[in-house]
Formats: C-alpha cells, sequence, structure tokens
C-alpha cells in the first residue's frame, strides 16, 4: 500500500516568489530517496537544486523545463510506501521516513510538519505512471471518465463552445498549471467536475473561462425608448514588437533599481585620478612571487580603507523608525557581468582580509557567479558596492545604489592620457572615479572626503599605509 505525496516548490528565502525549472534530475517511474535533488531550478539569485524530503517512485512531474513555477506549486508526486491509499488514513503531512529530512532549504525539512491545505489520493487501482504533457503532447495517467458517469451541459458560452462538466474520480487532477488552478479558485469553478480540452482530459484555462461565462448572469435587453449608450473609445493597441519576459535575474535587477530610484535620493561626484603608481604596484607586488593581486582586489583594499574613515557610508536607512543604521562591518559587493545578467557577489568582513584574502576570494565568486554555482546567501547582505565597469571599455557611468545600501563606488577604465605630472605634462594611466550615495546619510562634505581619499591611495597607494 502506499501514499501519493504531492511536493511543492518551496519558499528559497530572500522574498523569492517563484523560480524557472533548468533540468529535471528524474524521471516518472524512478525511486528517489529522502534529500534527493530531483530538479535544477534558477531563482532570480542564483541557481539551485531542489531536495525532495520523501522517499519512493516518481508518479508525476509537472513543468516543463524553461517553465515559470511559483512558490508553492506542485513539483512532483512521490507514491511513498507503508501508507493507505484508500483514503482512510491519516493525512499526508511529513516525511517518509523516520527522522524527517535532513536537507534544509527555507519553508521545509527538519522542522515539525505542518498541515497540509488538502489531502492528495491516488486513483483506486494499481498505481500508474503520469507525467505533466508537454505542449501538444498528451497526459499519460490523467484520471479517466467513466462512460457511464451522467454528464451534465450548462449553458452555452457566448462565442465558444458548450462546457461540459463531470464529476471527476478522486485522485491528481488533469491539471497542470498554477495559473488555472488560481482562476477555478477566484470564480469558484469545481475544477472535478469541468471536462478538459486538453489531450487526454488535460484542463485548460479555456476550458475554466467558459465554464466562469456560462455561469455570468445573462445581459438585459434594454427597454424600448432607452437610449442607446455609447461604447467607449477603444483602448491603445500595445506596441508590436518582440517580448521579453522580465524575470529571473533581470527581473530581480528590474525590480532593485527600481526601488532605488524611487526610494533613495542620490547625488553622485566624481574625479580622475592619475592610477600609474597603483598599476605600478601591482607589478611590483605580482613579481615578488605568491599569489597574484588584482586590480580589483586593490581597489577594494582602497574602499575598505576609506570606509573606516567615513564610517557613516556603511550604512542603511530605516525610514520606519526614521533612523540611519550604521553597520559594524564591510560586507563588499562587487558587480559581476555574466552570461545570466548582472549579479552582485558580497565578500564577507571585507576589513578583515589582507590584500591577498580578498584577490582569492573575489576570484573565487567570479567564478561561481559564471558558472551560476553562487549560493543566494552570497548575493545578499552587502553593506557597500564596487563597480568595476571599465572592464566595458568605458570611461565613466553614474552608478544605481544597491538598495538598501548608502554608497556605490564606480571605476572606469585606465587609460594612458596627457596628465600634468611634476609640473611636466606627461603621458600617465588615468581613471574617473564615480561616487554615488545616499544624500539621507551624508552631505556633499562626506562624500566629497571619502572620494577624494580614494583617488589619493590610488595616486599614492603608500597612504594605504596609514591605515595598516
Amino acid at each position: 500500500m502506499a501514499v501519493v505525496r504531492e511536493f511543492t516548490l518551496p519558499d528559497l528565502g530572500e522574498g523569492l516568489t517563484g523560480a524557472e525549472i533548468v533540468r529535471w534530475l528524474v524521471q516518472v517511474g524512478d525511486v528517489v530517496a529522502v534529500d534527493q535533488p530531483v530538479v535544477e531550478v534558477e531563482t532570480a539569485k542564483a541557481m539551485v537544486d531542489v531536495p525532495c524530503p520523501y522517499g519512493g517512485v516518481v508518479t508525476a512531474r509537472y513543468g516543463e523545463e524553461g517553465a515559470e513555477v511559483p512558490v508553492g506549486a506542485p513539483l512532483i508526486t512521490v507514491a511513498v510506501p507503508g501508507g493507505s491509499d484508500d483514503g482512510s488514513g491519516p493525512p499526508v503531512t511529513g516525511s517518509a521516513v523516520d527522522g524527517g529530512s535532513g536537507n534544509v532549504l527555507v519553508g521545509y525539512g527538519t522542522a515539525a510538519p505542518t498541515a497540509r491545505r488538502r489531502r492528495v489520493q491516488p486513483s483506486p487501482g494499481p498505481l500508474r505512471e503520469t507525467t505533466a504533457a508537454a505542449p501538444g503532447g498528451p497526459l499519460r495517467g490523467a484520471p479517466a471518465v467513466d462512460p457511464g458517469e451522467p454528464s451534465h451541459k450548462t449553458a452555452a458560452a457566448p462565442g465558444g463552445p458548450v462546457p461540459e462538466t463531470v464529476v471527476c474520480p478522486t485522485g491528481p487532477l488533469p491539471v497542470i498549471s498554477p495559473l488555472v488552478r488560481r482562476l477555478a479558485r477566484e470564480h469558484d469553478v469545481d475544477l472535478r467536475r469541468l471536462k478538459g480540452s486538453g489531450p487526454e482530459g488535460l484542463i485548460l484555462r479555456a476550458d475554466v473561462e467558459r465554464a466562469v461565462a456560462a455561469t455570468a448572469p445573462a445581459s438585459v435587453a434594454p427597454a424600448p425608448g432607452t437610449p442607446t449608450p455609447v461604447a467607449p473609445a477603444p483602448a491603445a493597441t500595445a506596441p508590436e514588437g518582440e517580448r521579453v519576459p522580465l524575470r529571473g535575474v533581470r527581473g530581480a535587477v528590474a525590480d532593485k533599481l527600481a526601488r532605488s530610484r524611487r526610494e533613495i535620493p542620490d547625488a553622485s561626484c566624481w574625479v580622475d585620478a592619475d592610477a600609474t603608481e597603483l598599476l605600478a604596484a601591482r607589478t611590483a607586488m605580482n613579481a615578488a612571487g605568491g599569489p597574484k593581486v588584482s586590480v580589483l582586489a586593490l581597489l577594494a583594499r582602497i574602499c575598505t580603507a576609506a570606509l573606516a574613515r567615513f564610517p557613516e557610508l556603511n550604512a542603511t536607512v530605516d525610514m520606519g523608525s526614521r533612523e540611519i543604521i550604521r553597520l559594524p562591518g564591510v560586507h563588499l559587493g562587487f558587480a559581476a557581468q555574466t552570461d545570466r545578467g548582472l549579479v552582485v557577489p558580497v565578500v564577507r568582513d571585507a576589513q578583515k582580509r589582507t590584500l591577498e584574502g580578498l584577490s582569492e576570494e573575489i576570484a573565487r565568486l567570479t567564478e561561481a557567479a559564471r558558472t551560476g554555482t553562487l549560493a543566494p546567501a552570497q548575493l545578499t547582505g552587502g553593506t557597500f558596492t564596487l563597480n568595476n565597469y571599465g572592464v566595458f571599455g568605458v570611461d565613466g557611468s553614474t552608478p544605481i545604489i544597491n538598495h538598501p545600501e548608502a554608497a556605490m563606488l564606480g571605476v572606469g577604465r585606465i587609460s594612458p592620457k596627457p596628465w600634468v605630472h611634476q609640473g611636466e605634462l606627461a603621458v600617465r594611466q588615468v581613471v574617473q572615479l564615480s561616487f554615488t550615495f545616499d544624500h539621507r546619510v551624508c552631505d556633499g562634505g562626506t562624500a566629497g572626503g571619502f572620494l577624494r581619499y580614494v583617488a589619493d591611495c590610488v595616486e599614492q597607494p603608500m597612504v594605504l599605509l596609514r591605515r595598516l
């Protein structure tokens, strides 16, 4: 005897509301163990392998690769041995193995089981394989309609076929779309009494919409002599062109930048600096042997020294309590462009790391960002961001603050330019530094002092010795 348990997409943390299915790791009919990863998903922050807290045989998969799945939507169903399949057993709630799941994602795991909203019962008879239908393909294992079961036709919906209702047997409903389920809930449509028009009886959104239209009250004809109301002007048509969904990393970036512009009164200042001595110092350090030091690591070390002098910029604003919160540690984020879009990995406690330690950590996080293996915790919690857009061959920019931080330093490309050096015109390696700050945490004097100190360290790296 077995009980079919439905495993839904858990809350992956940090306010994420859904994920995109990248790759299925199991097939229908496979035997899975407790905490075995069953699907790889991409959230707005990282790629995540999702482990299933149940052990048994996979009886169904919901969603194709590339589909967007909201939190709480079903991923798979698992036939767990040792349960009751006649509906007389207790409601299905916890893990199938004593001791529970040991692999914890936010929202489920070793915590005490919580009551489920509904109970999934298998169809009578032997357990059958089911799987979500691909577009245009059949749905195997959907509940069959008994030919002897009476059907009831409702009033015809305007402009569409007559929806047919039929009482479905117990078992998984032939519905794979969470949007269809939500639409049915909003309009009180009983999916078990609805016959789907999709392959093998799959219930589609159009089926639910026809059922809603069929139950809507008929329009009342106007009385004789009543003036006909003037129809409103048609709404402007949407512009034509390619539509790209704002989801995943691109959607998360859009939300964060829009919120930053709405909430933070930012201001920017910039300065050109002679980076010739900084590059010479890096060359000398790398020639001395040991781990190589990157230019980004040198700039990160300069930022931590500057924040030690101007701690009001390592802060966040709590408008609910009308307080500025100055943070004790510098969790330094740095912008990294990847195939998935712009991400900002965070170096924890950057102020405690050596120059070599910063270089190694930045290199490690950059590689993880490019391969999509960064954990969500490695992309959150930053207190200050360093943005090296010079790698794109541009000189300057006005960075948008990474909400809820208070400031960001932007670095343009380092290129040879004419420069007055020691009273004479010379060709030097010049860089533009841009600084954007939250005007609520400080005034221009503090921001200017921070940027000037950074420029001094770039021009004369020996200035850093004062802070070592």
